[in-house]
């Protein structure tokens, strides 16, 4: 039976994630699980990286205030930073947010 164990099971070539990496990992999976948000991310990556508010609910179809909340969302996950400019709000896309999610998921690490 022994034989039969060591031939199934493969080493492990990187360390896995721990209990609190994972933890802060499906925060902001969390975050981006939401097809507007999705969006958004997308919209404000499509202007450059950096996107007001005021460019952003019209396209999306939604209300400034729900469109803030969803983005207040994506801040607080690490992936957006604000900036009050007067009256709006700009949203940029925090640098290195989203290949450091997609590299705890890859070989890579």
């Amino acid at each position: 039976m022994t034989a039969t164990l060591a031939s199934c099971c493969s080493p492990l070539q990187r360390a896995p994630l721990s209990p609190e990496d994972a933890q802060a990992l499906a925060r902001t999976l969390k975050a981006l699980a939401d097809p507007t948000r999705l969006r958004l991310v997308s919209l404000v990556a499509a202007h450059g990286g950096e996107a007001c508010v005021c460019d952003l609910t019209e396209t999306v179809g939604l209300s400034q205030p729900t469109v803030s909340h969803h983005l207040k969302v994506l801040v607080d996950a690490g992936l957006m930073s604000r900036d009050k400019r007067g009256v709006w709000a700009w949203y940029s896309l925090v640098p290195g947010a989203l290949d450091a999610v997609a590299g705890v998921l890859t070989t890579g690490g």
